[in-house]
């Protein structure tokens, strides 16, 4: 899969850009503050409809504007050719286009475009909270297969409808209420079941390809573990949910269930979070999305694109050239406001300047 050519109208600092880009690797350079990174989101965008800066659909139309365009030409494996077109709207809901189709659900989108990024953010993914580790592991299970979209929403809703009731009773629970709580922990036992069990799927798949992938990266053997064993698992999330009943209804909040799930890493058989260094979990975290982008490009049979948003200023010189010399297959996208490496050996470079593709570079 590739995109040939990435249009953008009133997008952040972008009045009107084009670019055209190789199905190799491009890079994007230019100073702080240009519009690197929002030609990488802008792309990314098209694979979810969403920002992975995590911001509103506001903060992406241009200061003046009420409405931004996303436009892209894209190639998949068998030769096929889509125009797919994001309006965003600074306030409403905006549309998605395929071929001039509307789309009536973001789901319908799904798989049309597929991004892969890596950005600085991402050393949250090891050092933050077990939300951002929860976020990565669904967001690769819709990557892997779109009907996980559905059952992530499904989770989503039957929590917030559950802790809806949770509030309402106020620590006391009438014969209506218990009935209703009834059929809200039957439906989460069903829909946290399943996703607890993809999740651990998707751990036990991604282990062999991390230790991979940060092995290459650390130029070294440091052991990487992942491990996913949330504590109601080992009894079922039936027999979890009503031992939490009393604790749940005197806090009005579901206190167990896959919202509060932990994907626990280790490197050396330490916690990564609190005992590795700074250099260390960002590798760990560069490690998790190749390892994420390696997992979809076979399962689906197409290669995501890769995105690398700012990376080389993130990692020291060895780390730098290790990612480089072994990139991935498939088109790539490396923004950077450092000096290119000699290992990057990019098919096309482009400058930006002030929210515009000012020049191809000759390197």
């Amino acid at each position: 899969m590739l995109v040939e050519r990435l249009e953008l109208l009133d997008f952040r600092n972008y009045a009107h850009g084009i670019v055209d880009l190789t199905p190799g690797v491009t890079c994007i350079v230019g100073q702080n503050g240009q519009g690197k990174t929002n030609l990488a989101e802008a792309l990314a965008y098209l694979a979810t409809l969403s920002s992975f800066r995590q911001v509103s659909n506001d903060a992406l139309v241009r200061v003046g504007s009420d409405r931004a365009v996303i436009r892209a030409d894209v190639v998949d494996d068998d030769g096929r050719r889509s125009l797919v077109e994001a309006e965003i709207l600074s306030s409403g809901r905006g549309r998605v286009q395929v071929n001039r189709q509307r789309l009536q659900r973001t789901r319908d989108l799904l798989g049309t475009v597929r991004v892969s990024v890596f950005s600085p953010d991402d050393l949250e993914l090891v050092k933050g909270g077990p939300g951002e580790r929860r976020r990565f592991l669904d967001d690769t299970l819709v990557a892997l297969a779109v009907r996980n979209d559905a059952l992530r929403l499904e989770v989503d809703r039957v929590i917030r409808q559950r802790n809806t009731l949770l509030r309402q009773c106020n620590g006391r629970l009438d014969a209506d209420a218990e009935l209703t709580l009834d059929v809200w922990d039957s439906r989460l036992t069903d829909v946290g079941e399943r996703i607890g069990h993809a999740r651990s799927v998707l751990v036990e798949r991604l282990g062999p390809f991390v230790d991979e992938a940060q092995s290459v990266l650390s130029v070294g053997t440091t052991e990487v573990t992942l491990r996913y064993e949330p504590p109601w698992r080992a009894t079922g999330l039936a027999v979890a949910l009503a031992e939490a009943r009393k604790d749940d209804l005197r806090r009005g909040v579901s206190t167990v269930g896959p919202h509060r799930d932990e994907l626990d890493l280790f490197i050396g058989g330490l916690p990564a979070r609190t005992h590795a260094s700074q250099g260390e979990q960002r590798t760990l975290a560069l490690a998790l999305r190749l390892a994420a982008h390696r997992l979809v490009a076979e399962h689906v049979g197409s290669v995501p694109i890769l995105v690398l948003d700012d990376v080389l200023s993130e990692l020291d010189e060895s780390r730098s050239t290790a990612l480089l010399a072994g990139l991935p297959p498939g088109q790539v996208i490396i923004t950077t406001a450092s000096p290119l490496p000699s290992a990057a050996a990019p098919e096309r470079v482009l400058r930006i300047e002030m929210g515009t593709v000012a020049r191809d570079v000759d390197e």
